[in-house]
C-alpha cells in the first residue's frame, strides 16, 4: 500500500512538471516582437552615434552628408551602409528579459546608441551590442523596451566608427582622359608634358579604295615642351594612382598654408585644374608623408608606399633614348709569332 501511494505521488509530480514545462514553453512562443517603424533611407536626414562619452552627429544637406560642427565631408559608402541598417532592421527573436546587459555588450561602457531622424522627427532609437555567435545576428535593445533581441545581420562594425574613419579620405578625383597637361617639379628638376595628336603610321591602301588620302591616322602621345616623347606607360600609371587618391588620415591641427617647400609638386590641367604637393616627413621616424591637394581643404598624410609610387624623377616619365644595339665585333687577338 505504501509503495502504491509513492507511485501515485510520483505520477502526480511528473504530471505537474509536464504541465509546467508545457505552459512555460507555450508562454515563450506567445510573446510579440516590437513593431518597428517603416524607414526609407532616402528620407533620413540626421544620424547620431554615441559610445561612452563620445557622440558623432551626421547631417544631410543638399544630398551630401557632413560630420559634426566642423562639417567634414562624410564617406558616402559608410553612410550608405548605416542607412541600409535603419531601412532593413529586423528583429528575429527575444533572447533575454533579465536586464543583464553586460553579456551582450549592451551595458553603458560598451553599447553603441544610434538614432535616426527624418527632418525633426526621431524615427528610431536603439542600442547596438556585440555580434551573436552565429555572426549573422547582432544583439540590440530598443530605447523603449528592456528586452534584448537578435537583429538580423552583423552590423556593429558599421556604427563602431571614429570621426576620422567616417570622413571621405579621397583627396584627388578625376578622369584620366580629361587631363591634357602635366607639370611636375621635384627638387630643382621640372617637366611639362602635353597630350598631343601626332601622325600615326600609314597603312597600305588597296587600289580600289576611293580617296585613300582623305584621312590620315593619328596617335595620342605625351610630349614635353622641348619635343621629347613621354613614356605613355609611366605617365598613365601615375595618372591612374592620382585619379582616385585616398589619404591615410587628415592633419587637423595645422592649416594647408603652414606647409611650405614641398619635395614634390604635380599640377594637372584640364577643364578643371588639380594639384598635389608632398612634403618632407615631420619626424625622421615617421612612416607617412604630409601632403596637400586641390581636392581637400585640410592637409593629410600619405603612406610611404603611396608617396614612393608618386614621387619619381621627372625624367622617368620620358622615353629612353634609342641606342644602337649593334655592337662592333671584338677584334681577334693577334697570334703570336
Amino acid at each position: 500500500m505504501k509503495i502504491k501511494k509513492e507511485y501515485i505521488i510520483l505520477v502526480i509530480i511528473i504530471v505537474v512538471l509536464s504541465v509546467y514545462l508545457f505552459m512555460r514553453k507555450t508562454d515563450r512562443t506567445l510573446y510579440e516582437l516590437p513593431v518597428l517603424p517603416e524607414i526609407s533611407k532616402k528620407e533620413i536626414s540626421k544620424i547620431e552615434i554615441s559610445k561612452g562619452e563620445t557622440s558623432i552627429v551626421l547631417n544631410k544637406k543638399d544630398g551630401q552628408w557632413y560630420i559634426g560642427p566642423q562639417q567634414y565631408i562624410a564617406d558616402k559608402n559608410k553612410i550608405d551602409s548605416m542607412l541600409d541598417v535603419f531601412e532593413k532592421l529586423t528583429l528575429t527573436v527575444s533572447v533575454s528579459e533579465s536586464k543583464n546587459y553586460v553579456r551582450y555588450d549592451l551595458n553603458e561602457e560598451k553599447k553603441i546608441n544610434v538614432k535616426a531622424w527624418q527632418d525633426n522627427t526621431l524615427k528610431i532609437n536603439f542600442d547596438v551590442g556585440k555580434t551573436a555567435s552565429s555572426f549573422r545576428h547582432t544583439f540590440v535593445k530598443l530605447a523603449e523596451d528592456d528586452r534584448v533581441f537578435h537583429a538580423q545581420d552583423n552590423f556593429r562594425n558599421k556604427f563602431d566608427q571614429s570621426v576620422d574613419n567616417l570622413r571621405n579620405h579621397t583627396v584627388l578625383s578625376f578622369q584620366t582622359s580629361d587631363i591634357n597637361e602635366i607639370q611636375i617639379t621635384k627638387d630643382q628638376q621640372s617637366l611639362t608634358l602635353n597630350r598631343v595628336q601626332l601622325p600615326g603610321e600609314e597603312t597600305p591602301q588597296k587600289e580600289d579604295q576611293a580617296d585613300a588620302s582623305a584621312s590620315q591616322p593619328t596617335q595620342t602621345v605625351w610630349q614635353s615642351t622641348d619635343g621629347k616623347m613621354g613614356d605613355s606607360t609611366s605617365v598613365n600609371r601615375l595618372l591612374s594612382i592620382l585619379s582616385n587618391l585616398r589619404c591615410e588620415k587628415f592633419i587637423d591641427d595645422r592649416k594647408k598654408e603652414s606647409f611650405i617647400a614641398p619635395l614634390y609638386t604635380i599640377q594637372l590641367k584640364s577643364a578643371q585644374d588639380y594639384n598635389l604637393s608632398i612634403f618632407a616627413k615631420l619626424n625622421e621616424e615617421d612612416t607617412q608623408y604630409p601632403a596637400t591637394s586641390s581636392g581637400s581643404d585640410y592637409p593629410f598624410y600619405l603612406s610611404k608606399s603611396k608617396a614612393d609610387g608618386i614621387i619619381k624623377d621627372p625624367t622617368e616619365l620620358l622615353k629612353k633614348a634609342q641606342t644602337d644595339e649593334k655592337k662592333s665585333e671584338p677584334q681577334k687577338p693577334k697570334s703570336k709569332q
